[in-house]
């Protein structure tokens, strides 16, 4: 698609001041809280945005509100559908229930069961959940094709003007609560609906402010399409940070973001899971994967921030406990600490016992091991993981693993063998 033949709009300040007055009627004001543990760590003042301390933990409650607010008594006498990976689909069920709609609400099968619940409870009598597809766009597809058939309204998650408006009001509230001229203000990108929001806001009240869309490594659709100049569909996204991962952006929102964003950046999810556990552990608050994004993306603006005021969106808290030891994975992985192997053991008593006392490092841990005995051969191969202190410490691993015969393969650089195993 050619940027002429892109759908053009750009939100208004006035309807983004509509859309607060509607949305004050259900969602208070998020605090704008002063990081002080990221201000020293960065020399910068950085500020966090706590739109995960909404009733239904995501700012997601600003768009799904005011959109269906916005509809006419007959719309809303047949009920909306929409599709969401579980943020959105929370907002439009607490809307539906309030408002007395009917809404039937797509959403992937791999969605953590933890953000269904939610939906399930926040909508009660007025929603139906379905389960289709294994992203956000095959749902989106199934929705939609339900929504035709039954001539229902269409609750579009991104890409539709009131949806705009609602999570425009996000930049009013940064706006109005800040006592300091915002230098640099970081959003998580999916399908670009809350950056698309904060551009209308922010251009029209604070224009030097320099917005950075913060995208998954995974499913850098937003950055792609940008790059290339077109609205790109990516062919296949790593679903890990679910809240923010399409795998093509809307078309309202590509060309809001292109042509206001100050940059796209796209982070590792390995990066993404160690923020969500240093947000846990030292700061005790609880964010889900795309809550996490704007905050891992500082490292790499850290010479640009010095000295600056900077607003980090923390755009969700919808996170499953279920998830945690995947998070713990993926962090050790992207902090070269957690690495795989087959180790090749010589069929002799005592082998085992030779590798944990002469093979392992005094700090080394043991953390996976599948191991069968199924032939006559001399050595026997084992699956085993292994975590280290260092990361200054594979090589030398490494290195007593082959002058003592262990050695069989590596396996975290080999990504057919290595899905089985994460």
């Amino acid at each position: 698609m050619s940027k002429e033949t892109v759908e053009t709009y750009f939100p208004q300040i006035a309807d983004i001041h509509q859309a607060a007055k509607i949305i004050a009627q259900v969602a208070e004001e998020t605090p704008l809280q002063q990081s002080i543990r990221y201000s020293k760590a960065y020399g910068a003042n950085i500020f966090l945005k706590r739109e995960d301390l909404h009733r239904v933990r995501s700012y997601k409650i600003r768009g799904a509100y005011n959109k269906i607010s916005s509809l006419s008594k007959e719309q809303l006498d047949s009920g909306v559908v929409c599709a969401s990976a579980g943020n959105h689909a929370q907002g439009v069920a607490f809307a539906c229930s309030h408002l007395k709609v009917k809404g039937t609400i797509y959403m992937p099968v791999v969605t953590p069961k933890q953000k269904i619940d939610q939906t399930k409870m926040f909508g009660g009598d007025w929603v139906k959940v379905v389960l289709e597809g294994d992203t956000f766009d095959d749902s989106n597809r199934a929705a939609q094709k339900y929504c035709e058939h039954e001539e229902k309204t269409f609750v579009h998650p991104f890409d539709d003007e009131k949806i705009i408006e609602g999570q425009a009001t996000v930049g009013l509230e940064i706006l109005e609560q800040s006592d300091v001229p915002i230098d640099y203000l970081f959003v998580a990108v999916g399908g670009g609906g809350l950056a698309s929001g904060l551009c209308g806001a922010f251009q029209a009240l604070s224009p030097k402010t320099k917005i950075i869309g913060v995208e998954p490594e995974g499913a850098p659709s937003m950055k792609r399409s940008i790059a290339e100049g077109n609205l790109v569909q990516l062919g296949t996204i790593d679903k890990f940070v679910d809240g923010a991962a399409v795998q093509q952006v809307g078309r309202l929102t590509y060309t809001i973001c292109r042509d206001h964003l100050y940059k796209m950046e796209t982070v590792p999810e390995g990066k993404v899971c160690q923020t969500i556990l240093d947000l846990y552990n030292r700061d005790a608050i609880v964010v889900e994967p795309a809550g996490a994004l704007t905050i891992a993306a500082l490292d790499n603006f850290a010479e640009e921030i010095k000295g600056k005021n900077v607003v980090c969106v923390v755009s969700g808290s919808n996170n499953d406990i279920t998830r945690t030891a995947e998070i713990k994975e993926r962090a050790l992985l992207y902090a070269n600490l957690k690495h795989y192997f087959i180790v090749r053991f010589p069929q002799r008593p005592g082998a085992l016992k030779e590798f944990v006392a002469d093979i392992l490092g005094p700090d080394d841990d043991i953390t996976h091991f599948e191991y069968s005995k199924k032939s006559s051969r001399e050595n026997a191969p084992a699956v085993v993981g292994i975590e280290l202190k260092s990361a200054d410490d594979l090589e030398p691993l490494i290195h007593r693993m082959k002058a003592n015969n262990f050695f069989g393969d590596y396996l975290n650089d080999k990504p057919d063998l290595f899905q089985y195993l994460v």
